[in-house]
Order: C-alpha cells, then sequence, then structure tokens
C-alpha cells in the first residue's frame, strides 16, 4: 500500500525546512512505501529550492511547481492529480493537525469502509483547543452555514486535512475547477454526486497560524460562491 502526502505551499520560506523535516522523517518511520509531493503554488521567496534540495538526497520527495500563484484549490488538485499512491492525503505546510493525525487518516482508508475521509474539528472536545471564545463561536457558525448553503452535513467540511483512495482523488479532482476558497466544498459535492462513502475524523490544531479567512467579511461572499458551485456541480456531467 503506497501513501502519497500532498503539501500545497504558497511562500512558505520560514518554515519550509522544518516542513521538510517533519513530513519526511514521519512517512521514512510510517510507511514502507511513500511520496512526499510538495506543490509550489507560485511561490516567490525560494522555499522551492529547499525541496528541490531535499529531493536530491530521496526521489520519494517531490516537488510539483507553476506561475503564476492560482490558489490553494489549483496547488492541491495539481498534487492530487500527480499522486501514484493507493491512498492521498493532503495536509497544510504548517502541519496544522499533526502527522498523527495523518497516519490515522490513512489507516481508515486503508480498512476499506470509505473513499473519503474528511478531517474535523466538531468531533471531539478538544478539536477547538487553543481557540478564544469568540474565534471558536466565529469558527463554528461559518461551518455550519456553509455547509448548509452546500447541501450537505459534514461537521467541518472546510477542515484543512482531507484523504481519498486513489481511484476517489483521480475522479474529483479531474472534475473540479475553483482554484482558491471553497475548493473543498466543490471535491464533496462532486464526491456526493458521484456516491462516495465519506466518513470523518476528529482532529485539533496543534500548530495555530492567523487564519487567512476573515469569517464575517467573508461569509456573504462565500455563501454567493457556494451557491454558484452547488448550481454549476447538480447541472454537471461529471467525467
Amino acid at each position: 500500500m503506497k501513501i502519497s502526502l500532498v503539501i500545497p505551499m504558497y511562500n512558505e520560506h520560514s518554515i519550509i525546512d522544518e516542513a521538510i523535516e517533519t513530513f519526511y522523517t514521519f512517512m521514512k518511520e510510517t510507511y514502507e512505501d511513500f511520496e512526499l509531493i510538495f506543490v509550489s503554488d507560485g511561490s516567490t521567496d525560494g522555499c522551492d529550492n529547499a525541496v528541490t534540495l531535499a529531493s536530491k538526497k530521496d526521489a520519494r520527495i517531490k516537488l510539483c511547481s507553476y506561475m503564476p500563484n492560482r490558489g490553494k484549490g489549483y496547488a492541491v488538485k495539481t498534487g492530487m492529480l500527480e499522486s501514484t499512491g493507493d491512498i492521498v492525503i493532503f495536509t497544510d505546510c504548517d502541519n496544522a493537525y499533526g502527522t498523527d493525525a495523518v497516519k490515522r487518516m490513512a489507516d481508515m482508508l486503508e480498512e476499506g469502509k470509505y473513499d473519503i475521509v474528511v478531517g474535523s474539528r466538531n468531533l471531539s472536545s478538544d478539536g477547538y483547543e487553543g481557540y478564544t471564545f469568540i474565534r471558536k463561536l466565529a469558527s463554528k457558525t461559518y461551518i455550519k452555514t456553509i455547509s448548509i448553503a452546500a447541501g450537505f452535513n459534514l461537521s467541518d467540511a472546510q477542515c484543512g486535512i482531507k484523504g481519498f483512495t486513489s481511484a476517489a482523488a483521480k475522479r474529483v479532482f479531474n472534475n473540479t475547477e475553483v482554484e482558491r476558497w471553497a475548493f473543498d466544498l466543490e471535491a464533496i459535492m462532486i464526491a456526493n454526486k458521484l456516491g462516495y462513502n465519506i466518513g470523518e475524523m476528529p482532529v485539533k490544531i496543534i500548530n495555530h497560524r492567523e487564519s487567512k479567512i476573515h469569517v464575517f467579511s467573508d461569509s456573504f461572499k462565500m455563501l454567493s460562491d457556494v451557491r454558484k458551485i452547488k448550481k454549476r456541480v447538480d447541472k454537471a456531467e461529471l467525467k
């Protein structure tokens, strides 16, 4: 069983050395057959160079790079379609959920019950550990509102760690079009339409970075975008 781990990155020079060391050590110690794919989304700060150097030491570390910046959704899609593993997981470059979450997600997919596994901060009492009350309330409200608009009942559809069987990854991401925010919502809508079995797994953020989403100001635009995406997916003839 080969495991692919996809890491989208954009100008991550300040953390890339630690990210390579952390993810590579974990993958090497945990799996006999693996690949670690860093996808540089138009980075201009030289973080690509660190991955290139690491790949010369072990070809299982790979770099996908393109210009210009197109968004996290496009980066994830690129990595998922480039992957060759039986199981493909994407997570954030800052290792927000920890490598233990990657292992648990791969184990769930390997059991064969699910085609897709989505991380959720809402499934355990410590999922929002370290959040302020206001940030936690805003995040939960935002997640619930967006999920209702998207038409599914996942408890945390935009959590930054998700895993797919190879077949599900290829088919879902061959049909995605969203390049920036809401790409993962689109992926789940497509997966639901294709009839894939989706499971959830509790996670908590162990490495906090300031969110790039402004909950109140971005919510209205996101709702509008989600409705448009849902309408398109509902009408689409999927490949």
